[in-house]
């Protein structure tokens, strides 16, 4: 699940960097000024991870795609919204991983629903914090499709009164949670892309690490899933470490 995840998600970031994604760009700068200081979608997704989702400059962002995704319905537009809000995506996946056990199920159910949402979105009824009104969305609408298949003990035991009131009302901040998931995982996972893109541990081996020691699987769930024996999984994951541990020790 963790490996495939980070493979759509690069797969997803190198797909809008082609040429026809980078019309979509430019058309855009023809048309708002505040796109023009962005040379690629790129830096785009860098300035929308950047800060809180409550930064109102994010709405300069957001407006222009979403009003051109209401006008020509372009799944691009979906796409480059897919990558941008991925982050966000991933904390809620994280954070209502009690909602479903299923860690491919929720993520797929979450992803679904992120784009029914951005389908009907009208963006000229909310003139602002859109960034954080799509992901309020996002975890409410995903609850109403994840009540219709729990059992009602389920249900009980997942959703009590207390936490369905905290997002339902409207008062769940998850900017708030988005932030604090990104401040404490996305270091890490920056600190072992580095160690990866140099060439010191391979692309498996930063894949195991991200998941069993970022995202918390455990290392017989990971093993298992990608077919291969533990104690080869366990040995792998030893000697990326040490690797890593040589470096940063040699430069201190």
């Amino acid at each position: 699940m963790y490996s495939s995840k980070e493979r759509d998600r690069a797969q997803l970031e190198q797909e809008i960097e082609t040429s026809g994604y980078q019309m979509l760009l430019r058309n855009l700068h023809r048309r708002n000024s505040f796109l023009r200081q962005f040379a690629s979608w790129a830096d785009v997704i860098a300035f929308m991870r950047s800060g809180t989702t409550k930064d109102l400059r994010k709405d300069e962002v957001l407006r222009p795609i979403l009003t051109a995704h209401a006008e020509d319905k372009d799944p691009r537009w979906r796409t480059l919204l897919l990558a941008i809000f991925w982050l966000g995506l991933e904390s809620i996946h994280f954070q209502r991983r009690g909602w479903d056990s299923d860690d491919d199920d929720r993520w797929q159910t979450i992803v679904w629903t992120f784009l029914k949402i951005i389908h009907r979105l009208d963006v000229k009824r909310r003139p602002a914090r859109l960034f954080q009104k799509i992901l309020n969305d996002t975890v409410q609408h995903y609850y109403d499709e994840i009540k219709k298949v729990w059992p009602r003990s389920s249900h009980e035991v997942l959703a009590g009164p207390e936490e369905i009131e905290s997002f339902a009302g409207g008062t769940y901040d998850i900017g708030i949670a988005i932030f604090e998931f990104r401040e404490e995982k996305g270091p890490e996972i920056r600190r072992l892309r580095e160690h990866m893109e140099a060439g010191r541990i391979s692309d498996a081996d930063f894949l195991l690490l991200v998941g069993t020691k970022v995202y918390g699987a455990s290392l017989s769930d990971y093993a298992r899933e990608l077919g291969i024996d533990y104690q080869v999984a366990k040995k792998r994951r030893q000697r990326a470490e040490a690797t890593i541990k040589r470096f940063e020790e040699g430069i201190r």
